[in-house]
């Protein structure tokens, strides 16, 4: 019996280098794990990004579902949260989107839900479908073969998105756009027509080779090309997006790259002005600045571990009407409760355009209340011995110790920190705010940095 986890299933999703972690005859297996363990009532949305080896994947795991006597409904090019509305249509019983999202161009993966876009992670199933795939337990193929049919839900899906902005508020603003060729373009260019906006658009056109890079704004290189148009431009707003563009990225009218977690604030604000009373899910990482908004504006934050599938079921639990984590993942109640990369940068561009204001003008004085860091990621040999010597270095300083999703520690109200370990890999991510005093921060980032990094280079004994 083979007990060793296949490589490619992580916490949240699949993920891995092509061929040697995922490959056709890989996904094929995965197709029909899901079918015997997710046992979908109606059709599978099966969507791909623009990978070079996503149609090839994507027609192995319909043939996956066929054969295991499940429908699947192909709806081509998207991005991710295409499949999540698919999923929530009449008659669809799940989604499946094939995609590596920022990772190098020789990796992909599979993102899976059930019905309503419910997400299918470690603690929700994932596990069972690694299990059935990497002993390769299925019952013989179904006696009726599933069908598989095409559908372009491009147009419902931007009807749905344009549905949380008043397009009539709108007004003429000049955004750089870069979807980084990922997949974005394609509904850029459909919401084009019911907005106002001049978009400037670089690496815009979808391509899998990536000759601009791999699409990831959270790397501080590859930010240069949004922040140079936004500036030789004179535009009002820059927004990019991640390969299956499921996460946005903001830049404001100097060209600063303004931090997920201000976003979530103010994302927060805006929707409970029009929303008095309703619930905000938030993350662990960078709370302060949310807090002080969500308790301000009359809403009730709620707390949630870090991660998309924890964020969705706490948001479903609570009824809450938005979650948002600071690593640009915002959740909308009345988008199945799913992430979006397109509902938040029309909300901003609303405001912007009610309150005439620039987006600089909208985020400065947050930013300057709760100065943060920034996620720091340090590789590191032991993460829970890591973990362990910080904790131990501040024992007794802290005024609240948590160790809900990884290890946070708060001194007062003048500073705070969470440091947290990866997933899936030797990795510790570091966290660190203050209240209105960013050489305090600055200070602090670099105490932890240095235990952080005299950690990783201490022998390790058996």
């Amino acid at each position: 019996m083979n007990d060793a986890r296949l490589p490619a299933f992580k916490a949240y999703d699949i993920r891995g280098r092509i061929p040697g972690e995922l490959n056709e005859a890989m996904a094929y297996q995965i197709g029909r794990a899901y079918a015997v363990e997710m046992s979908p009532e109606g059709a599978v949305a099966v969507g791909r990004d623009i990978r070079q080896t996503s149609v090839l994947l994507s027609k192995a795991l319909i043939r996956g579902l066929n054969d295991s006597g499940v429908d699947a409904v192909d709806i081509g090019l998207c991005g991710t949260e295409m499949v999540y509305y698919a999923s929530s249509l009449e008659g669809m019983g799940g989604g499946a989107m094939i995609t590596a999202s920022h990772n190098p161009k020789d990796y992909n993966g599979i993102k899976l839900v059930r019905m309503d876009a419910r997400p299918i992670s470690e603690d929700s199933g994932l596990l069972d479908i690694e299990r059935r795939v990497r002993m390769e337990e299925y019952p013989e193929k179904a006696t009726h073969r599933g069908d598989i049919s095409e559908r372009n839900v491009m147009a419902e899906y931007t009807r749905k998105v344009l549905s949380f902005v008043d397009t009539g508020l709108l007004k003429p603003l000049k955004i750089v756009v870069n979807p980084g060729n990922g997949c974005a373009g394609p509904v850029l260019d459909v919401l084009a027509g019911s907005l106002p906006f001049e978009f400037i658009k670089i690496n815009f056109q979808p391509d899998g080779t990536f000759p601009n890079g791999i699409p990831n704004p959270l790397l501080i290189e590859n930010r240069s090309a949004t922040v140079n148009a936004v500036v030789d431009n004179k535009a009002d707003l820059g927004i990019a997006w991640d390969g299956d563009f499921d996460r946005c990225f903001f830049f404001d009218e100097q060209g600063r790259y303004i931090e997920g977690y201000y976003i979530v604030g103010f994302l927060a604000k805006r929707i409970l002005n029009r929303n008095p009373g309703e619930k905000i899910v938030h993350d662990p990482r960078l709370v302060w600045n949310t807090l002080e908004i969500v308790r301000n504006t009359g809403g009730v934050p709620v707390l949630s571990k870090s991660g998309h599938s924890f964020i969705k079921e706490k948001m479903r639990e609570t009824g809450a009407i938005y979650g948002g984590e600071m690593s640009a993942h915002h959740y909308f109640r009345d988008f199945s409760f799913s992430d979006s990369g397109m509902i938040p940068w029309l909300l901003v561009a609303e405001e912007m355009s009610v309150s005439g204001k620039r987006f600089s003008e909208l985020v400065d004085e947050r930013i300057r209340k709760y100065p943060c860091s920034g996620e720091i990621n340090r590789t590191v040999l032991n993460p829970d011995a890591t973990l362990q010597n910080v904790e131990e270095h501040f024992a007794g300083k802290a005024t609240t110790v948590s160790h809900l999703d990884g290890l946070t520690m708060e001194f007062g109200d003048t500073w705070r920190f969470n440091l947290r370990k990866s997933n899936t890999e030797p990795v510790v991510r570091l966290n660190v705010e203050a209240a209105g005093d960013e050489e305090l921060m600055n200070a602090r980032t670099a105490e932890i940095l240095k235990l952080v990094e005299t950690e990783s280079t201490r022998p390790q004994f058996a």
